[in-house]
């Protein structure tokens, strides 16, 4: 199966790469480099002690320069790594420290090399680049999301209820704050009394547009490695305050597996199965409505997937998992919610798949401009790119999914 003319490699022929989640811009501001993770394998999780390396590559040469490793990565969210916002030169990535014993963010200048370890580890940064938001990595049961160098030590299977939870670090105080606990999220649970028998964790913390509100999904099962998971999107502002619960499990389980914010501080994009029509289609809530009302943006490619505004908002960017071997990318123009299908990209690897597959995990450059994606069509994970434009010149002529 080919590729449109418009998708190019982005990393070199040979070695494996991958960049991680959807929900950060892979780009330096001028668009010149894209951070990229050069990883040793791709047919099963990492070791404790495997390293991966960090490094860039410069848009259009597919030359790969490595700047610094990490023991602490995984297929889907790679190493957590970040341009700070406005900055082509400085970036964010989690490793282990041996001082600490722990996993914590690290701040790396292309022109000066490693410049400050925090005292956490990063998930997302704030759109002005001062706040990060952290969580406690060793409780996500899924190795794929998580870290070989930060298991969940035996005995530890119950939360510190008073002293985790999600946290906000300041960037330039290197002060970090427990924004909600988990005994604040057992109590506004629809079944607190239940999760005193589940193993509870948190994941996929992001800012909002304007940095004044995260939003985190708080979920549990019965045992940690074991039975069916339950989900509940959480939202708060910077203080820990107003804390909201727009989308229960009721609303999640069998419908819903993405979340990101939308266009408006207030927004939140979802891939929902909420219809009789019994497909997932491409809607927006606002949290700040009771009850929730769903805008549907477009009736998509009727499969799950990953969702992402680019930053005007008048498009957005959704993949599928694999189906039949294929993974499609779908472009939508969000004004009428025409969906067309952007690439379609082979997932037949042996050995590949699980919580080490290749999602393509579509991402934008700050300025919208530029798409990349983390494909394995080719036999070894790599990144691909495209132009905007150049999949806006044919738009009109793109089969429909």
């Amino acid at each position: 199966m080919n590729l449109p003319s418009f998708w190019n490699p982005l990393t070199p022929a040979e070695g494996i790469y991958t960049f991680g989640y959807y929900d950060r811009h892979p780009w330096s501001t001028d668009n010149r480099w894209h951070l990229t993770l050069k990883i040793p394998h791709q047919e099963r999780l990492p070791t404790p002690e495997e390293r991966a390396q960090i490094g860039i590559v410069e848009t259009g040469t597919q030359t790969f320069t490595p700047l610094t490793e990490t023991r602490t990565w995984c297929h889907q969210q790679g190493a957590m790594t970040l341009w700070l916002p406005r900055q082509s030169r400085q970036f964010l990535y989690n490793d282990w420290n041996e001082d600490t014993q722990s996993v914590t963010a690290h701040l790396y200048d292309l022109d000066e090399g490693l410049r400050r370890r925090y005292p956490m580890p990063v998930y997302n940064i704030s759109p002005d680049g001062r706040y990060a938001v952290s969580l406690n990595f060793s409780r996500i049961p899924r190795r794929g999301y998580s870290y070989a160098m930060t298991p969940l030590p035996e005995g530890h299977l119950e939360p510190d209820w008073d002293n985790d939870g999600l946290f906000l670090m300041d960037l330039e105080t290197a002060e970090t704050t427990l924004l909600i606990s988990y005994r604040q999220l057992k109590a506004i649970h629809l079944t607190p009394w239940e999760l005193d028998r589940q193993y509870l964790w948190l994941n996929h913390a992001i800012f909002n547009i304007d940095g004044s509100r995260l939003m985190v999904l708080f979920r549990h099962r019965p045992e940690r490695d074991r039975g069916r998971w339950s989900t509940n999107l959480i939202t708060c502002d910077l203080q820990g305050k107003d804390i909201r619960y727009p989308i229960n499990n009721l609303l999640w389980r069998g419908a819903i597996t993405h979340q990101i914010w939308g266009r408006y501080p207030d927004e939140i994009l979802v891939d929902a199965n909420w219809t009789m029509w019994e497909r997932p289609e491409y809607v927006v809530i606002r949290e700040t409505q009771t009850p929730p009302q769903a805008q549907r943006i477009s009736a998509g490619c009727g499969k799950p997937g990953h969702l992402n505004f680019s930053p005007d908002g008048q498009w957005m960017l959704a993949d599928t998992y694999p189906h039949d071997g294929i993974q499609t990318l779908c472009l939508v123009r969000v004004s009428d919610g025409e969906c067309r299908i952007a690439g379609q990209f082979r997932h037949d690897v042996p050995g590949v798949g699980g919580d080490w597959r290749c999602d393509l995990h579509p991402r934008w450059s700050p300025d919208g401009s530029l798409i990349s994606v983390d494909t394995i069509h080719r036999g070894n994970r790599a990144i691909y790119w495209a132009k905007l434009e150049d999949i806006l010149a044919e738009f009109e002529h793109l089969p429909s999914p």
